[in-house]
């Protein structure tokens, strides 16, 4: 089997749909989430160090103008790109008062080249009035609109152990409130959770498919130094299970996963420096080919078991 009929490839999906290559072009805002600063809860995901998802960003102390400016002269250089996305990455995006919100996104709806927004956020930091902005924003500049959740798991009892500071109920509220206004949502999930087993990777592709979500981003987890998590990893609390181990439960995930969802990501890079455990020490491009090459031996691929919705207990009755 060919390694495109494995899952949905997103740079495959985003040639198709644009008719050529498309980069991300990452922007680093200054902020918090409502999981540090006392709204929620005090101290992060305890697998969070204070850079949140934007070690690979620039500084946040330059405008969103220069950062978008000088990410797109890179990949124009290097790659001769002529197609962007603009992608809030780090921290909580919609977590600012909606005036700042909306400051950021006019900022970079004027930029050239653009076909897209993609910004990540957490699922109880969705709201109607920033969607109503963000929607007169997609009309007005023909912008697609991604929303990014960082879902980690459904197992609710695995989201409190890590500190999330919301339950499954916020995410599935999130995207039904997303949908309404038709901008696509990506779910970011973590397979490797010390507190999730295979059932719980079964029920991530499960709630994703019921909830029709356009993409998903898998991560594996990567333990830093003076973190929550990192002293649970040092004193042997918790263990992380195996490369092997993982490459089965992408698998296991995808092949539970609905066939039209696009997979953005199967392996997450870590931070550089100041780690405890990140990615068995192997290249996520080398593990990305084994998953690969692993749902090949298989005869596996996408959505092999997607056999679950609309009333399973009585298709064979019709």
């Amino acid at each position: 089997m060919k390694q495109n009929k494995l899952y949905l490839n997103y740079a495959e999906h985003l040639q198709q749909r644009y008719g050529e290559k498309v980069y991300k072009l990452p922007i680093n805002l200054p902020g918090t989430c409502p999981n540090r600063d006392g709204t929620v809860g005090y101290g992060g995901c305890i697998f969070c160090d204070e850079e949140g998802s934007g070690f690979e960003c620039l500084s946040n102390t330059l405008a969103v103008e220069k950062q978008l400016a000088e990410n797109k002269a890179f990949f124009k250089k290097r790659f001769n790109a002529q197609k962007f996305i603009a992608y809030f990455q780090a921290f909580t995006n919609t977590y600012l008062p909606l005036e700042d919100f909306k400051r950021n996104i006019r900022a970079v709806s004027e930029s050239e080249d653009l076909v897209g927004i993609s910004i990540s956020t957490r699922p109880d930091c969705i709201n109607e009035q920033y969607l109503e902005f963000l929607a007169e924003i997609s009309k007005e500049k023909s912008l697609d609109i991604t929303i990014e959740l960082g879902l980690q798991t459904v197992n609710y009892h695995a989201l409190q152990q890590i500190n999330r500071g919301h339950t499954l109920a916020e995410f599935i509220d999130a995207v039904m409130r997303i949908k309404k206004y038709k901008f696509a949502v990506c779910a970011h999930v973590i397979l490797n959770l010390p507190w999730d087993n295979e059932l719980d990777v079964v029920e991530n592709a499960k709630i994703i498919s019921a909830l029709a979500v356009d993409y998903v981003k898998l991560h594996s987890l990567y333990v830093v130094k003076n973190t929550k998590l990192g002293e649970l990893y040092r004193d042997n609390k918790i263990t992380i299970i195996s490369l092997n181990e993982y490459i089965e439960r992408v698998i296991l995930f995808l092949e539970y996963l609905q066939p039209g969802t696009v997979v953005q990501r199967l392996v997450g890079k870590g931070p550089q420096g100041n780690l405890y455990f990140c990615n068995w020490d192997t290249s996520w491009w080398k593990i990305k080919s084994l998953i690969e090459e692993k749902m090949e031996a298989k005869g596996t691929f996408q959505g092999k078991k997607f056999d679950y919705l609309n009333g399973k207990a009585v298709k064979s009755m019709l």
